[in-house]
């Protein structure tokens, strides 16, 4: 399953936008991570390996604006510290 698959199956996880099959990695990652349950992560980890779901978060949590929920950023820095 590609992650264009992956988030046309989702839509909640995309609610901001009408084109889901457009969004970018990177868009697809803040959405599941903000607003997926543990499934949604799962699979997404699935598709796009940790290691690479993790790049992907610490180049956004180094941008000038974070989307990221507090408490979100204080998990997944806790959970790709160990997993990646």
């Amino acid at each position: 399953m590609s992650i264009k698959d992956f988030i046309k199956k989702r839509p909640y996880l995309v609610w901001h936008t009408d084109d889901a099959e457009h969004l970018s990695e990177e868009a697809i990652v803040e959405s599941v991570l903000n607003y997926g349950d543990f499934n949604d992560v799962k699979k997404l980890l699935s598709i796009l390996g940790v290691k690479r779901t993790a790049r992907i978060f610490r180049k956004q949590l180094k941008q000038k604006r974070v989307n990221y929920e507090p408490k979100i950023i204080h998990y997944f820095k806790l959970y790709f510290q160990k997993h990646a």
